[in-house]
């Protein structure tokens, strides 16, 4: 990390916190409680944990995205036939555990959120955890929320919540052109005349291409984000290609909210994996994501797009 003065008040109070669970070895402090990290996209939280992760003089520490532990789970648990042995297989001897992007949007997934939870807390493993949400805010849908309370309950039992929320996103400061994900960029072109050639790419399950070459991979959008696609499926993809285009992107207003969120799952896939990316949209980042409704995390996409090299009027404001 860089030299301290570089970080605002709520990261350096973060970074402390962070810094009692080891001991003067960087071992993990035994029984000790985790650490929550909350706060807006951009403030810093995942960078504050990556230098927490790499301090750590254990190898029994395990770093997780969202979107890769739920593939990793299930992935498990097919081939185990259980939940809980999947768990147990994934955790093995951890005595740390490092969760990024942590979110609750769906009912199935805070099933299984709980049940990993729980055996986390069971291990006394100790937990950090960046997520956009206070634990309050977790799945926020009025149907569901109460049957989350339990969890939310033990994660306040378990875990001290730190807010990273300083008055800047830190993305929109990033040099542009950078390598991985900030070497893309994002352009405006209307693309009314999109290639329509498809090339079959196999993997979890068969998704239409405009263009394969060699570690490169072309998409529109409506054929990737518009059909039945999963994280999952990006996680598969993002191993074989390391740079994507997506093109032809309208206003996300203009399309259904479930081709909105694909979107929004595919950008934190490939962020994650550090992973090139180009977007040809019809028009300016801040105007792709005005007025949208009920797309739970468009804020954290809006802000990892802003990394991208782009034209002044294309530029988030």
């Amino acid at each position: 990390m860089e030299d301290s003065v570089t970080l605002d008040g709520d990261q350096l109070r973060a970074r402390a916190r962070l810094l009692e669970l080891l001991d003067r070895h960087g071992r993990p402090m035994k029984r000790h409680r985790g650490i929550y990290l909350h706060g807006r996209p951009g403030r810093g939280k995942t960078m504050l944990m990556d230098d927490f992760f790499t301090r750590i003089a254990s190898n029994r520490k395990r770093r997780f995205h969202f979107h890769n532990l739920f593939a990793q789970l299930h992935t498990a648990a097919h081939e185990s036939g259980s939940i809980d042995k999947a768990i147990d297989n994934l955790l093995g001897h951890t005595e740390l555990v490092c969760f990024d992007e942590f979110h609750v949007h769906d009912i199935g997934d805070a099933m299984l959120i709980a049940r990993m939870l729980d055996a986390l807390f069971a291990r006394r493993i100790v937990l950090v955890v960046t997520s956009n949400y206070p634990p309050e805010q977790l799945l926020p849908n009025p149907l569901f929320h109460d049957r989350f309370l339990p969890t939310i309950a033990r994660i306040r039992a378990h875990l001290d919540t730190v807010s990273v929320d300083g008055p800047l996103d830190y993305r929109t400061r990033t040099a542009h052109g950078g390598t991985g994900f900030t070497s893309g960029c994002y352009r405006i072109d209307d693309a009314s005349d999109v290639d329509t050639t498809q090339v079959v790419v196999s993997g979890i399950r068969d998704i239409h291409a405009i263009a394969v070459d060699g570690s490169a991979i072309t998409f529109d959008f409506a054929a990737l984000c518009g059909t039945a696609t999963a994280a999952s499926d990006y996680i598969e993809l993002a191993h074989r290609f390391r740079r994507w285009i997506l093109r032809d992107v309208p206003p996300l207003r203009a399309v259904p909210p479930d081709w909105a969120m694909r979107l929004v799952n595919l950008v934190d896939v490939l962020y994650d994996a550090d992973i090139e990316l180009t977007i040809e949209a019809h028009t300016s980042l801040s105007d792709l994501v005005a007025d949208v409704p009920a797309v739970p995390d468009l804020a954290r996409t809006a802000s990892r797009l802003s990394e991208l090299r782009q034209p002044e009027s294309a530029v988030l404001h």
